[in-house]
Order: C-alpha cells, then sequence, then structure tokens
C-alpha cells in the first residue's frame, strides 16, 4: 500500500506574496480602508476611526462623504520621491494594502458643490446655498461665527462664515469639511471674502477613491455615515 504523498507547502514569500496581491485585488476593485487623520469631520468622524471606501461606485452625490487623494497640495497628484529606498518600499506596501504610509496623501470631506453649480454662503439665517437653494445640514459641527443683524455677511467686520459665490468647474467637487471651523477645505482660502471664487480649490472627479460606505472602528461606532 502506498503512502499518501504530502501536498508540498508553498514557500513562505510565495504565501505573503499571494496575501498580498489578493489584498491589492479587494482594495483596487472593492473596498478599501482608510483611516481619520484630522478633526474636520467631527462629528460624523473622529481623528484615528476607520472607514471603508466603495470602489464600485463611482458616482458622487451632493452629501457623500468622500476620500481623495493628493500630493503636498491639493493640486497635485502624488507626495514628492520618497529620498531613501527603505521608505520607498514602506510606501508601497502602503499603496499596496492601505495599511502605513503611501505615496499619496487622502482626505476626507464631504461633497457639497457638483460641476457647474453656484455655491456661496450665507443666507440671512447663515445658510450655505447651492444654485441660490439653501442647504439643510444638520452634520454640520462648530460653525464659523454668525450673527444676523451684528456679524453677517454685510457687516464690518464680516463674517468669517461667509464666502462669494463659487462655480465648481467641470469634471470637479467643491468640498467642505463637517466641522467647519476646523476644516482646510475648498473654501478655506474664501472665507470672509466679498467677490471673486478665484480663491476656491477644487477635487477632480479623477482623485476621488469612492464614498465612505461604513465605519469599522472603534467597534462601539460601527456602523454608515449621516447624511
Amino acid at each position: 500500500m502506498k503512502t499518501p504523498r504530502r501536498r508540498r507547502r508553498l514557500p513562505w514569500f510565495t504565501e505573503v506574496l499571494v496575501a498580498l496581491v489578493g489584498v491589492a485585488l479587494v482594495q483596487a476593485f472593492l473596498v478599501k480602508p482608510f483611516g481619520v487623520p484630522s478633526q474636520s469631520m467631527e462629528n460624523t468622524l473622529h481623528i484615528g476611526d476607520r472607514i471603508l471606501v466603495n470602489r464600485l461606485d463611482h458616482g458622487v452625490d451632493r452629501g457623500d462623504v468622500v476620500v481623495f487623494g493628493h500630493g503636498s497640495s491639493w493640486q497635485e497628484r502624488q507626495l514628492p520621491p520618497a529620498p531613501n529606498p527603505l521608505t520607498r518600499a514602506v510606501r508601497w506596501v502602503g499603496d499596496l494594502t492601505g495599511i502605513g504610509p503611501s505615496n499619496t496623501s487622502y482626505t476626507v470631506k464631504r461633497v457639497i458643490g457638483l460641476a457647474g453649480e453656484r455655491v456661496a454662503c450665507c443666507t440671512t439665517d447663515g445658510k450655505v446655498t447651492v444654485d441660490d437653494r439653501p442647504l439643510e445640514e444638520p452634520y454640520v459641527f462648530e460653525d464659523l461665527p454668525f450673527v444676523a443683524g451684528s456679524l453677517d455677511c454685510s457687516s464690518t467686520p464680516r463674517s468669517t462664515r461667509c464666502f462669494p459665490e463659487i462655480t465648481v468647474p467641470a469634471d470637479d467637487l467643491l468640498v467642505l469639511g463637517d466641522h467647519r471651523s476646523q476644516s482646510a477645505d475648498s473654501v478655506i482660502g474664501c472665507r470672509g471674502a466679498t467677490e471673486g471664487g478665484e480663491c476656491a480649490r477644487f477635487v477632480p472627479l479623477t482623485r476621488v477613491v469612492g464614498p465612505v460606505v461604513l465605519r469599522f472602528w472603534p467597534p462601539g461606532d460601527i456602523g454608515g455615515l449621516r447624511h
């Protein structure tokens, strides 16, 4: 009677490579995890929260919380090349697995203006408008000071909540943080200005990784996001 042949186990480095490829495929085409780096999306998201982004959903709607990639500034696609091989290798693993440093910085914000829309602030009661229609934003936390009649868009000094009308370019998005007073977002350079939309910065649709669909850490806050 023949002794059953034992299956040869793959070398450990082959198993690691297969696992990395599997993780990369899932993150490229299905979902990708990210960590929240700042307080700009409180109280919807907090520093250190871990979130999942849907890579299958290519549509973006107003109110979506999205993750987008950029370099040292929003105008750049990636960070400058790493100065040494070890850092480059660590970034490569980060790009592949979504864990640790990568060649791209990622930011999470809420979509307010879509291509072609006109966004401004504020109405007489301090609301953001899109195409002259005021938005209801129950998710906003600690907005910038605004007092009708004494600190508004007609007063001197002018409320820093105010910004002039901005038309969103084709294939771009205008995004704001929910924690308005602590958010370096699309209108950070426009706050308090009276005219001209050249102060705004936008997110190209091609840089959007996808909408956030789930917070999976910390365990006590697992669930979807408020829209």
